[in-house]
């Protein structure tokens, strides 16, 4: 009876404490965070399912090591080479004397483009020729974890005795499907509502820099003012964190509710259903903000005297003139950080913390009470109290969001891989220490792969091809640099490249009620402002009409995005090819298995075939008359 009663309640005996203890010492101590994970002792415990898990974030963990110290080159060779940095000399020489056209209505004035020195030379850390061969390695990368994940797994599949579990594994019905399966109701709507959700309060942010901008700009104090950029980038890459972090957990909730009312048929359907809806929805929440500021931002602006506004009198936001590649870089780093270290770190800390100190707050007994009950519990009674076992698709899906990261958008911010590696050092012992500690033990389950997360990799894997190769060419200035250098360069190099990218605006042709409230602002009038975009001058027969450099500059982008694709998704096909999903000696190990089993069987035949002619042989010989000359023997040569 307290057999049942111990399943019943999920806390059943850990008859392996031995085991238990050695897993707290050696693998959840953040000590030991240099040391291989003792992932056969982990499935002994847990199980092949959390094996497993443990098993794919240690081969992810250890393949992030190269691309970290590749990042971290590529990022001090930007670091290196910002002082020989051609187009930064050019913004930030006071002698260019560049008066540049308001950043906002009425509200903004003229400004010198040498107040962006600082901007441009940040951005050459991040925008520079090295990041586009990184982009190709970690498309390489990207391949290589896969094919390297796939070997790992085949062989753990072998020692854990797994290879022929797919034929053997049952899939059963879910209780609520036979309920419920003449009330199924479809509501992929409601799925599309949640995401029209983000869609908005990412506008809503815009408007808020917007907003922010034109107010600081109205400012009285001198320090708000010199401190505009850096201010609206910074702030409102926090209140996207905020909001990402808030709709993360809402979402959570969302997807399993629109899950059950679908009442698909087996537990594998509802689960993988489940991981397919709350990916997109979190991904959608994490990437939409990036992909605003990588793709959008800066190209719907128009141009001075024909801007493009929103919402009555709100101008779209125009990109400093680096490019918004520091702000996509500002926005990824502080959504990194942010997720990693406040949304999974601290809240795996924080959360069963607090649920531990609620349950024994419902206890209701003091402190006597509850040591004498401790002495008298055994252990598997005192894990009762330990939090449920809530499955490995949160962890999953933690590190799918992470991979997402470290590889989409690569090409802007290269030191990724290194932020990913540091908080995947610290989330292994974390997890381990939770799962050991702070966790009932789970039921072991069997599995031989980590199911759909693999195909969610690979389609992430091949989309970061296409997300680096749009952000190399129309996000940063990597393309116009090359057309100028060769096309338009008299002498071949960049000098004179940053005054090939402003166009001229005459200011009397501002519309009224758009023209600076302090025209004087910097200390004379200013009749000619430049903008930057590769337009007509208002002294050409065609004045501000698009001019050939920008389609000359756009074919080049559409070609360079193109000829990046191709090439780098041949290189990605020809190295899986090149490498063998299974590694050679499991591949033989499982021939002569086979060739074994094959001669096992035959075996068995011929001795079922003998077995059965002695059987028919032995009536005949009994049945002999003792006069008659005894015949020859049967032959059993085949025996």
């Amino acid at each position: 009876q307290g057999f049942v009663s111990v399943l019943q309640n999920n806390s059943y005996d850990r008859y392996a404490n031995n085991s238990r203890s050695l897993l707290y010492e050696e693998w959840a101590s953040y000590c030991v965070f240099y040391k291989y994970q003792p992932i056969g002792l982990i499935r002994k415990y847990f199980g092949e399912k959390i094996g497993l898990y443990f098993a794919w974030l240690g081969v992810y963990t250890q393949m992030l090591i190269p691309a970290s110290i590749i990042g971290v080159i590529v990022f001090l060779y930007g670091c290196a080479t910002v002082d020989d940095n051609i187009p930064s000399m050019e913004i930030c020489d006071s002698r260019n004397n560049i008066t540049m056209c308001p950043l906002c209505d009425h509200a903004c004035s003229y400004w010198k483009l040498v107040t962006a020195c600082g901007t441009a030379r940040a951005s050459h850390l991040f925008d520079n020729p090295a990041t586009v061969i990184f982009s190709i390695f970690m498309a390489l990368w990207a391949v290589l974890f896969m094919e390297h994940w796939k070997r790992r797994q085949m062989r753990l599949n072998y020692i854990w005795d797994l290879t022929g579990f797919g034929e053997e594994e049952q899939d059963h019905y879910r209780a609520e499907y036979e309920l419920q399966v003449t009330k199924k109701r479809m509501k992929q709507e409601r799925s599309n509502t949640k995401i029209t959700v983000t869609f908005a309060i990412v506008f809503g942010v815009i408007l808020y820099r917007i907003s922010i901008r034109a107010a600081l700009h109205m400012s009285s104090y001198p320090a708000a003012r010199a401190n505009i950029r850096a201010t609206v980038k910074t702030t409102a890459a926090i209140i996207n964190l905020i909001i990402i972090i808030v709709l993360d957990e809402i979402y959570g909730a969302i997807a399993r509710w629109l899950t059950t009312l679908e009442v698909p048929k087996t537990d594998k359907s509802f689960e993988e259903r489940l991981i397919f809806k709350t990916f997109i929805l979190k991904f959608v929440n994490a990437f939409t903000p990036i992909v605003y500021l990588a793709f959008f931002r800066g190209r719907l602006v128009g141009r001075p005297g024909n801007y493009l506004y929103v919402v009555g009198s709100y101008r779209m936001e125009e990109c400093a003139h680096a490019g918004c590649l520091m702000e996509l870089c500002i926005q990824l780093c502080i959504t990194m950080l942010g997720k990693q270290l406040i949304q999974n770190n601290l809240f795996e800390i924080g959360i069963p913390k607090l649920k531990k100190l609620l349950r024994k707050r419902k206890s209701e007994l003091d402190s006597k009470q509850e040591e004498e009950l401790n002495e008298t519990l055994q252990r598997y009674e005192k894990d009762h109290f330990l939090g449920p076992f809530v499955g490995l698709n949160p962890e999953y899906m933690e590190m799918i969001i992470q991979f997402g990261m470290v590889t989409l958008f690569v090409a802007s911010f290269p030191l990724a891989p290194l932020f990913a590696l540091l908080n995947n050092i610290i989330e292994i012992r974390l997890d381990a220490k939770k799962f050991v500690k702070d966790l009932r033990r789970p039921i072991a389950a069997k599995a031989k792969d980590i199911g759909i997360w693999y195909n969610l990799l690979r389609g992430l894997s091949k989309a970061a091809v296409i997300v680096n190769a749009f952000v190399i060419s129309f996000t940063s200035d990597f393309i116009p640099r090359l057309v100028y250098q060769y096309v338009y360069s008299p002498d071949g190099s960049l000098h004179g490249f940053v005054n090939h990218t402003l166009s001229y605006f005459n200011v009397s042709d501002f519309q009224p009620g758009t023209d600076p409230l302090e025209p004087m602002h910097l200390g004379y009038k200013v009749e000619i402002c430049r903008y930057k975009d590769y337009r007509e001058p208002p002294w050409s027969s065609t004045p501000y009409e698009l001019s050939k450099e920008f389609w000359a500059i756009l074919a080049a982008r559409l070609v360079f995005v193109i000829v990046f694709q191709n090439v780098v998704m041949l290189m990605s096909d020809f190295v899986d090819w090149l490498i063998p999903d299974i590694p050679k000696d499991i591949s033989l190990q499982i021939h002569k298995e086979k060739i074994l089993m094959v001669e096992v069987f035959m075996k068995e035949e011929q001795n079922k075939r003998c077995a059965a002619q002695d059987n028919r042989s032995s009536p005949s010989s009994t049945n002999q008359s003792p006069l008659q000359p005894r015949s020859r023997p049967v032959s059993h040569a085949n025996c």
